[in-house]
């Protein structure tokens, strides 16, 4: 049985990935910091390589595999983050990829993938099960399968989010304040907290997801795994999983603190405060954690808060309606 994550999983990535991923810096804006009543540092994960976090998570397992395992090739199944992150990741190392993706993920994400060299399975995720589909095609080809949050290796990659996090507030004074993260399955929101945990446990990791599909809130505040009743009817498309991952799951239990809530209305508020005051451009799923931070502050603690926008994949008509709503103060 594999052993759960922890910091050691974070650092060893780390030292695997280090000369591959971007490291990303904290932004701020003084308009920001006015509608939170708070300092706001925004983590802009949209600038990593494919456009999201997930890159990291994805280099970190491949570049663990012996290379005879990862030659023969990976496959993955996602909404479109993890799709290109492996499929990038997959390309870098030469090897093949199939990528398994929902037939109404955004276009841009599909086609992204397919121009990185990957193979896409579309399927339908209201009548077909992903798990089944990838664990399938794994065994009939011989592909390693690499989970978007349920692998070890991939919370360490998403855990080096974490390690700069820390090492930036740190440097910038930032202490007793909470670290907002987009959350689906919740390995970028594990993988922060083990490095938060063994770095800078004055920041508390919160999770952000959107209304109706807050399965890890729900699953926190009950102490054991929530689904979701349903996996569509979200702009949020990129941060919609059945249910937490039975791996980052414990890891949150012990490490984070009440989940956190914002609406698709919010999120998309966010977005074009991102685009405005921060110059990102920044896709609905990974502005729900600047969303929270703009429109929750009555339910965060302390003077600062760290937000992660972790991913800017968006589709151009989305980003335009989110252009089009009104950031109120923002």
């Amino acid at each position: 049985m594999t052993p759960p994550p922890s910091f050691a999983d974070v650092e060893a990535a780390r030292g695997r990935i280090a000369d591959w991923v971007r490291r990303t810096p904290l932004l701020s804006s003084p308009f920001l910091d006015e509608v939170a009543g708070r300092r706001v540092f925004v983590k802009p994960e949209c600038l990593q390589h494919t456009g999201s976090f997930k890159f990291r998570g994805a280099c970190s397992a491949l570049s663990a595999l012996d290379p005879d395992t990862r030659a023969r090739g990976v496959i993955a199944f996602s909404s479109g983050n993890h799709a290109q992150g492996v499929a990038m990741a997959a390309r870098m190392f030469g090897v093949p990829a199939v990528i398994v993706m929902p037939s109404d993920a955004p276009r841009l994400k599909i086609e992204n993938t397919r121009r990185l060299g990957a193979e896409v399975v579309l399927y339908d995720r209201e009548l077909q099960d992903r798990d089944e589909i990838g664990t399938r095609l794994a065994a009939e080809r011989g592909l390693s399968l690499i989970r978007p949050f349920d692998d070890p290796r991939v919370i360490g990659g998403q855990g080096t989010v974490g390690m700069e996090i820390a090492e930036d507030a740190a440097a910038l004074g930032i202490h007793d304040a909470d670290v907002l993260v987009p959350c689906g399955g919740g390995g970028l929101s594990a993988g922060v907290a083990l490095a938060l945990e063994a770095m800078a446990p004055d920041l508390r990791l919160r999770t952000v997801e959107p209304a109706g599909f807050d399965d890890v809130a729900r699953s926190l505040r009950a102490g054991e795994i929530c689904r979701n009743d349903r996996l569509v009817g979200s702009v949020c498309d990129a941060i919609i999983t059945p249910a937490p991952g039975v791996v980052p799951f414990p890891i949150l239990l012990r490490c984070a603190g009440p989940g956190l809530v914002v609406s698709d209305a919010e999120a998309l508020r966010a977005m074009a405060a991102a685009f405005l005051r921060l110059k990102i451009v920044v896709e609905p799923g990974g502005a729900v954690a600047l969303a929270a931070a703009l429109f929750r502050s009555a339910e965060l603690e302390g003077d600062s808060v760290v937000v992660v926008a972790s991913g800017g994949n968006v589709d151009p008509a989305v980003f335009a309606r989110a252009l089009e709503t009104d950031p109120g103060n923002v």
